[in-house]
């Protein structure tokens, strides 16, 4: 396993992190390099697959809702949390979406907005992994401009019918409930708890990916998909819902992406190391020694970002807007920083026997969903200017 002590530069494990929180990270990351790294070649050579075979044990390491409290839970904090998410995508961008989707996007929802009922109905299954999720928000033709969402809510009785087309949907043909975002006969927005089972409910694979290749990224088809009103997230109305969980998962990327980054920086100051030019280790060249400046610089950057708004989410401090800014800074800094170790490693860079160039593609997606870079920026620019931009 490599030693990821070398990207901590200011130490900050010395006078920052918890004991709990390091124990949190540094379980993730031996599980990550002795049982996910093994498999993850063969895994990214398929389109779109994911080792279901390890939900289990990263359900036993608590990797699902970590930062929730009760019902099976492991109720830690949310900057262990955000450690855990660091670790998983140092393995893979789709080894931390799995998670992320599951409980920030799952779990959370129903933890926040759903009745006591829902809860012990499905969170502990959840928790367990014995029952996953997938989030349905994102339709074919409203990514960024969700206010646009075509899906339909209407009231027939005391149950609701739901049509209409999710897209770019982790866990779609995986999951044994989505939650769904719909707008009623009032163009009220509103979640609901749906199992993939009902009839009318359709969930296909997307196929032909270059980045994510180890995540299940599906189409969700909704035709009269009639659920109870029970299955109604009755704790929130309007876009307040899904806005909600999405920042949670912001922010476990803010932190995923330093994971990324930190294991395209190891491996180019590795083999900078061990690769020999006009007689000498590549390592000792002028250009080299620039590049690997730049990203631990970054690195350290991103880290003292993630850990600041983290204490701020601990203390009830957090405001959407730094959840923005430490999503857009550290996934364009984890992106750079990829580019630059697939340089480094010239030819070596393009084959899957080396991860920068597979982390490169994967931040591509990352730089895109949960709210693009570029609508992070106008989230951030209508805040510090008070005008929406035009």
């Amino acid at each position: 396993m490599a030693d990821y002590a070398g990207a901590d530069f200011l130490h900050l494990d010395d006078v920052h992190f918890s004991d709990e929180e390091r124990l949190a990270r540094d379980s993730v990351r031996e599980w990550v390099s002795k049982e996910f790294l093994p498999r993850l070649q063969a895994t990214v050579r398929q389109d779109g697959a994911f080792p279901m075979e390890l939900v289990p044990q990263m359900a036993e390491l608590g990797m699902f809702g970590a930062n929730l409290q009760g019902y099976g839970c492991a109720g830690l904090n949310n900057v262990a949390y955000g450690l855990m998410m660091q670790e998983l995508e140092r393995g893979d961008s789709g080894l931390r979406s799995f998670a992320s989707v599951q409980g920030s996007l799952c779990m959370y929802p129903i933890h926040a907005y759903g009745s006591e009922e829902q809860r012990e109905r499905w969170l502990p299954p959840m928790a367990a992994g014995e029952c996953i999720g997938c989030f349905g928000l994102t339709e074919p033709d409203h990514g960024s401009f969700v206010s646009g969402m075509r899906t339909r809510a209407v009231r027939r009785g005391d149950n609701w019918v739901l049509t209409g087309t999710k897209r770019w949907i982790t866990n779609g043909t995986a999951a044994q409930i989505a939650i769904i975002w719909a707008k009623d006969e009032e163009d009220v927005v509103r979640g609901f708890v749906v199992e993939t089972d009902r009839p009318g409910f359709e969930a296909r694979d997307i196929k032909g990916k270059f980045s994510l290749r180890a995540s299940i990224t599906s189409e969700l088809f909704l035709q009269d998909v009639e659920v109870p009103d029970s299955h109604r997230l009755a704790g929130v109305e309007g876009l307040r819902g899904p806005l909600g969980c999405l920042n949670q998962a912001r922010y476990g990327i803010a932190w995923g992406a330093i994971g990324a980054a930190m294991a395209c920086y190891d491996e180019a100051l590795q083999y900078s190391q061990e690769r020999l030019v006009q007689g000498g280790p590549l390592a000792g060249k002028q250009l080299t020694q620039q590049k690997l400046v730049f990203m631990l610089t970054e690195i350290t950057k991103a880290q003292l970002l993630a850990l600041h708004v983290g204490r701020h989410k601990d203390a009830g401090r957090l405001h959407h807007t730094m959840v923005s800014m430490a999503k857009r800074n550290n996934v364009d800094t984890a992106l750079q920083i990829a580019r630059e170790a697939r340089d480094l490693l010239g030819a070596n860079g393009i084959v899957d026997d080396y991860q920068a160039m597979r982390h490169m593609v994967n931040l591509e997606t990352v730089r895109t969903y949960e709210g693009t870079h570029d609508v992070h920026t106008l989230i951030l620019g209508e805040h510090i200017t008070g005008h929406r931009a035009l």
